[in-house]
């Protein structure tokens, strides 16, 4: 009885007095076995030893399933920002043809409407995702790359293309500040902010909806948004002909020049800055809102969209995105003056 007390007991202290080989050995994927060679006191199979490409295969993780749906809503997303390239380097000269509309417009207004359609499918992609619940890391990667062609690559290469024109129509002085190469630095800072800011969204995204309430920098679609519609705004002013006076005219052609490099350039910081702005379409969506909210919103979008051709709802839609880029660096103005206490009255000295 004894001896078989002492056979237990050391079977009890077998797990004690490992060898830190067989430790090691068990954690690469050794599997316990009779046959194997003894590592310590335990025997362990060694690891087989993988190389070139079947060890490559057997450490990174083989893609099997996407959402179909939102995934083709970003590539729509993706093939916009393509196209307006295409277009925007047929230059602002000869009018071409929109496709499915039928009718004739410059090569940077199409340029600029089919960088508005990316948006477009950019807000819908991700709500498409979250109401399906077939939200992964497979769709927000793709939803960036195709973020750095439509927000990133396509306005920068319209500004380049529509700033250069007028910087070769006007007699620009020695002294300029303006010229192709500047304007070549400033679309190439703007480009790689737009990634920069891309790829740090990637680390520190989370695929939760609530943490989509608020973003840190400026979102690539609006700092697009900001291009583009002064982008249409200037070309609008320029073919109006009966309607405006020649001196706006040409002041909506300088500023190509002297205003919107400057403005691109300014887009490009904030989005790599830290400055907090809203998610403003999960703040309007998500939850139930006042039913006069809903009517105020659907009435000013129906008036912008059927009075889209016409100057002033151009530049209102111009002021806006504008306005939203701005309201970054005006937030903590307005909260530190209603975070401050109000004023004490003055005490008055006790009358005697």
């Amino acid at each position: 009885m004894n001896m078989k007390k002492n056979k237990t007991r050391k079977a009890e202290n077998f797990h004690v007095k490992e060898n830190p080989r067989a430790l090691q050995a068990e954690a690469e994927g050794g599997a316990e076995t009779e046959e194997a060679g003894v590592y310590g006191r335990r025997r362990f199979k060694r690891p087989p030893r993988l190389r070139g490409a079947r060890a490559y295969s057997i450490k990174s993780r083989r893609l099997k399933y996407i959402a179909v749906f939102p995934s083709l809503i970003t590539i729509v997303n993706g093939v916009c920002g393509f196209l307006a390239v295409v277009y925007a380097s047929s230059g602002g000269g000869e009018k071409l043809l929109f496709p499915f509309s039928g009718k004739s417009f410059s090569p940077f207004m199409i340029s600029a409407c089919l960088i508005y359609l990316g948006m477009i499918a950019d807000v819908l992609d991700g709500r498409v995702a979250r109401l399906t619940k077939t939200t992964s890391g497979f769709g927000g990667q793709l939803d960036s790359l195709c973020d750095a062609i439509s927000f990133g690559l396509a306005p920068a290469f319209l500004v380049l293309k529509a700033s250069g024109e007028k910087i070769g129509a006007f007699p620009v002085s020695k002294f300029s500040i303006i010229e192709d190469r500047t304007l070549l630095m400033f679309a190439i800072v703007y480009v790689s902010c737009a990634i920069i800011r891309l790829a740090r969204f990637n680390v520190e995204n989370k695929e939760e909806e609530s943490a989509h309430m608020y973003f840190s920098g400026l979102p690539t679609p609006p700092a697009a948004a900001v291009l583009v519609s002064f982008i249409v705004l200037q070309q609008s002013a320029s073919s109006a002909s009966a309607v405006l006076p020649e001196a706006l005219k040409r002041l909506a052609d300088l500023s190509l020049i002297y205003f919107l490099p400057f403005l691109m350039l300014f887009c490009g910081f904030l989005m790599v800055s830290r400055v907090k702005y809203p998610h403003v379409v999960n703040h309007l969506l998500r939850g139930k809102k006042p039913f006069n909210l809903f009517i105020i919103i659907f009435l000013v979008l129906l008036i912008v969209v059927w009075n889209i051709h016409l100057i002033v709802s151009q530049c209102v839609i111009f002021l806006g995105f504008l306005g939203f880029a701005l309201s970054g660096l005006l937030r903590p103005l307005f909260k530190f003056k209603k975070s401050r206490p109000p004023a004490e009255p003055p005490v008055s000295p006790p009358v005697d």
